[in-house]
C-alpha cells in the first residue's frame, strides 16, 4: 500500500474539488458558508466565562463556552486578554476540553479485556480498583528487594513503574509520587518533566 503524505493528500483533495466542480456540482453554498465563518461564529450563542487553568502553578487564563440553552461547556480556549498565557496554552490545557464531561467521546466506564482475550467486558470501579490493588499487591510482596549486590539495604521494587499524566494537577501528582514511594517504587516518571 503506497503511503500518502499530508501534501499529498491535501492535493488530492483540491482535485476532487475541481472535479466535482468540473461535474456540475455547485459547491458555492459550502464555500460562502466556509468563508463567512469566523472563530466568534462557533460560540456566538454561547456565555464566556474566565477562569484559571488548574494544572500547574503557571495560572494561564482560560475562556470557557457555555451553551446558554443547554448549559454545557462547548468549547475551552486559552483567553487572549490574560497576561500570563496571552491565548495560548499547553499541552495540558488545550486538553482541558477533552477532559471534561461534554467531551461525547470521553469513555467514562472501566472495560476490561482479560488476558488473552479479544473482546472486552464492562465492569464496575469497586471491581477495577479492587484488582488493581491486588495485582499490585502481589508483583509488590513477590519481588520486593531488601538488599542488594553489595548487601546494602535498599527496600525497592522494581517490577512496578510509574509514568505520571499531564491530566492531573500539581498537588494529586504530588500524592502519586508519594504514593509509589511509600510502595518502594524505584521507576517513577511524570510527564511534567518531559
Amino acid at each position: 500500500m503506497e503511503k500518502i503524505t499530508r501534501r499529498d493528500f491535501l492535493v488530492m483533495s483540491g482535485t476532487t474539488g475541481v472535479a466535482l466542480s468540473a461535474l456540475g456540482v455547485n459547491l458555492a453554498p459550502a464555500t460562502a458558508y466556509a468563508a463567512g465563518l469566523t472563530k466568534m461564529d462557533r460560540v456566538k450563542s454561547a456565555k464566556q466565562i474566565g477562569s484559571t487553568c488548574c494544572y500547574c502553578s503557571v495560572g494561564c487564563g482560560i475562556l470557557g463556552s457555555v451553551d446558554n440553552l443547554t448549559g454545557k461547556i462547548i468549547n475551552i480556549e486559552g483567553d487572549p486578554e490574560h497576561p500570563i498565557n496571552e491565548g495560548s496554552l499547553c499541552a495540558k490545557g488545550a486538553g482541558l476540553f477533552g477532559l471534561s464531561g461534554a467531551n461525547e467521546h470521553r469513555l467514562k466506564k472501566v472495560l476490561y479485556r482479560a488476558p488473552k482475550s479479544d473482546h472486552w467486558e464492562e465492569k464496575d470501579w469497586s471491581w477495577a480498583l479492587k484488582r488493581i490493588a491486588r495485582l499490585v499487591k502481589d508483583t509488590r510482596d513477590k519481588d520486593f528487594i531488601t538488599h542488594n549486590a553489595k548487601n546494602q539495604l535498599v527496600n525497592r521494587v522494581e517490577t512496578i513503574g510509574h509514568l505520571g499524566t499531564s491530566n492531573v494537577a500539581n498537588e494529586e501528582a504530588w500524592l502519586i509520587s508519594i504514593a509509589c514511594r511509600a510502595m518502594s517504587l524505584v521507576y517513577i516518571d511524570h510527564q511534567a518533566r518531559v
